[in-house]
């Protein structure tokens, strides 16, 4: 049945029609943000010749081969285990590949990698476990491999593809140290190239197979760079240090490393050294915001990137290299679109690329460059049509100490900006993560029902610099929570929103501070809904998936702190007495993230304070809901809440 239904949707490579969910009228279905599946990651073959994308299917996931002179059928399919789908699908020779999987823990996490590797040949024949906890059986090839246990990752490939990938792990049993293999991807079998007596790190590989050097977050959180150096490891700078040096890749003839680079704690640049980490040249940077969205040739060099705040624009910094060209035409074909380079061949004649946009969750194209003939391959998501879709305007505000952050406001389509509904939007994490002006499930489908929806990347927000992202620890319930406030203020002075018709709705870490912004301003907001969320800090420590590790704990304790009496003073839980607007709770029974006692400890004090609120919980749900039924029950639910408070007809007083 499932052989059936991928081998269906692989033949509608041919086909490409949109399969957009309707209904009567103009606003667009709850269900077609609720939509989950169909393609995503393609990637082609070094030779050119085989396309392997990423399938989902309702709840299954698969991995599919085409064979491009011939797509209407599939070359071979890797179905992967329940619940787990690919991190990320990567060639190491012309007709084998290796798959990193990952798990959804729920909506609301991005996919997080399972440290666990296979690979397969094109013909789906020779399925074996590269790295894995479970698999202690033969493999669909007849090879036996005993359970690892520990995590692994890919960390690189050799210049040209040999079937060989370069993994690093790092196991359970020896926590304070990571190796890295050569291993050949058709028998599985490993040759160490190189270790270091630090827990977790990730490698930089030359393109001669050696490991140059060793970069991530140490036990105490903070993030440490080695370099070898004589057939030793040498820390550079210290863990305190305010500048960042983080290796991305060498250049395929092996004479160039690039690098993201802060100085002083400032936005990450994009710098190019020589081999040793020496004679930096500066390639792009951004005053405001941190280089990403870079675009690379087939031998590892880059040509463009631009900055990840505001709408992107690339910048062409070597437009010597003949895919810089490329790359301006395609975007010239695609006006309103952002054009990234997803996949190329070897020798650089196949290009797969993606366009996407605020409006758009992505379209893959395939271009022959050879025959300069361009064929689309699939939408992302079907169900949306990006013409009914909302504008994402990313603007720029200052905060009540000075601060400059960055807002984006997603407008209802037709309307004009002025004095609208509104509802603020935080954004989960709440470290390292970001709102983009890209497409946004939440922020459409509110904007959809009329709303403007404002989404503010306050203070330990990515992509302004290591030095943003410290700036909230210690200040969930503070700080942060003051820029979210501040936010809104601001857009009422801007006179976009209309101040007597304001809600909060926010998920994870968002559904916390759903909870604090109109605690900590009150007055401000009518409503509040918080979905998933973290209500009582002091149970992060006894509950949950973040205190099983060491690292897990040490982050608590940054980002929270110890002591009970501020623990509790930043605890919805704690000062439920001083919510003063209907509230709706949302939360699935088995999260693990944020678990249901978080959910039923908020409840059980808004009973307590005999405060309003109402209740929707699902029982099979983790991390946010998953279900495509159970996303259209919860965004019902969101719209009736809504509605009741802040939608047409109600009195603004």
């Amino acid at each position: 049945m499932w052989n059936g239904r991928v081998r269906a949707l692989a033949a509608a490579f041919c086909v490409l029609l949109p399969v957009a969910v309707t209904a009567a009228g103009d606003r667009v279905p709850v269900e077609a943000f609720a939509h989950h599946g169909g393609y995503s990651m393609p990637r082609l073959s070094p030779d050119g010749k085989y396309l392997a994308v990423a399938v989902e299917q309702g709840e299954d996931h698969a991995v599919v081969i085409l064979k491009l002179n011939d797509m209407s059928h599939a070359k071979s399919l890797l179905r992967l285990p329940a619940h787990q789908l690919p991190y990320d699908i990567q060639w190491v020779g012309p007709e084998r590949l290796v798959v990193e999987l990952a798990q959804f823990f729920g909506s609301l996490d991005r996919p997080e990698q399972l440290g666990e590797i296979l690979s397969t040949d094109v013909e789906g024949k020779r399925v074996q476990p590269m790295f894995s906890r479970e698999w202690g059986q033969a493999g669909r090839g007849g090879l036996e491999h005993s359970p690892d246990d520990g995590y692994a990752t890919v960390a690189g490939w050799p210049s040209k593809a040999n079937d060989h990938f370069y993994m690093q792990t790092y196991m359970w049993n020896d926590e304070k140290n990571t190796a890295l293999y050569d291993v050949n991807a058709d028998n599985g079998v490993r040759h160490l190239i190189g270790e270091i007596n630090a827990g977790d790190m990730d490698f930089t590989v030359d393109p001669d197979g050696h490991v140059r050097y060793a970069q991530g977050l140490n036990v105490n959180n903070h993030y440490v760079v080695y370099r070898m150096q004589n057939s030793l490891w040498s820390q550079l700078g210290n863990d305190n240090d305010d500048s960042r040096f983080e290796p991305i890749t060498f250049s395929q003839d092996g004479q160039h490393l690039y690098v993201w680079s802060s100085t002083k704690g400032g936005p990450m640049s994009l710098i190019q050294t020589t081999a040793d980490g020496n004679q930096a040249k500066l390639l792009t940077k951004d005053d405001f915001s941190s280089i990403g969205h870079i675009q690379w040739t087939s031998q590892r060099v880059p040509f463009a990137a631009s900055a990840v705040a505001g709408i992107p624009k690339e910048v062409i910094f070597d437009a010597n290299q003949p895919l810089a060209s490329t790359y301006q035409g395609l975007s010239q074909k695609f006006p309103g679109e952002f054009v990234d380079f997803s996949s190329l061949s070897e020798d650089g004649g196949m290009l797969v690329f993606e366009v996407s946009s605020d409006r758009n969750p992505g379209a893959y194209y395939l271009f022959d460059m050879k025959h300069m003939k361009i064929q689309k391959l699939f939408d992302e998501n079907t169900s949306i049509d990006p013409s009914k879709m909302a504008a994402r305007i990313p603007m720029r505000f200052n905060a009540s100490d000075g601060t400059p952050l960055e807002a984006i406001l997603t407008v209802p389509a037709g309307g004009s900006m002025n004095d609208l509904p509104m509802v603020l939007l935080p954004h989960g994490g709440p470290f390292d993560i970001k709102d983009s002006w890209f497409f946004d499930e939440d922020a459409q489908f509110l904007a959809s029902r009329g709303y403007l929806v404002l989404q503010v990347n306050f203070r330990g927000s990515g992509g302004r610099g290591p030095d943003f992202v410290d700036a909230g620890y210690g200040k969930w319930g503070t700080r942060i929570q003051q820029d979210l406030i501040d936010g809104v203020k601001w857009a009422e002075t801007q006179h976009y929103a209309d101040p007597k018709r304001v809600c909060v709705f926010g998920g994870s870490f968002g559904g916390y501070s759903a909870m604090m912004t109109v605690i900590r301003a009150p007055g401000l907001f009518k409503c509040a809904i918080g979905y998933a969320g973290i209500y009582d800090l002091a149970m992060m420590y006894d509950k949950g998936d973040i205190k099983d590790r060491k690292s897990g704990r040490n982050y608590l304790e940054q980002a929270i702190g110890k002591d009970p009496s501020e623990l509790a003073a930043n605890s919805p839980d704690k000062l439920a007495d001083k919510i003063e607007v209907p509230v709706l709770l949302i939360h699935g029974e088995e999260d693990q993230r944020a678990p249901f006692a978080q959910a039923k400890a908020m409840r059980a004090a808004l009973d307590a304070a005999h405060k309003p609120y109402e209740w929707l919980t699902k029982p099979d749900e983790g991390h946010g809901f998953y279900n495509e039924k159970n996303l259209v029950d919860m965004y019902n639910h969101v719209q009736a809440f809504l509605e009741k408070n802040i939608g047409p007809g109600v009195s603004a007083n």
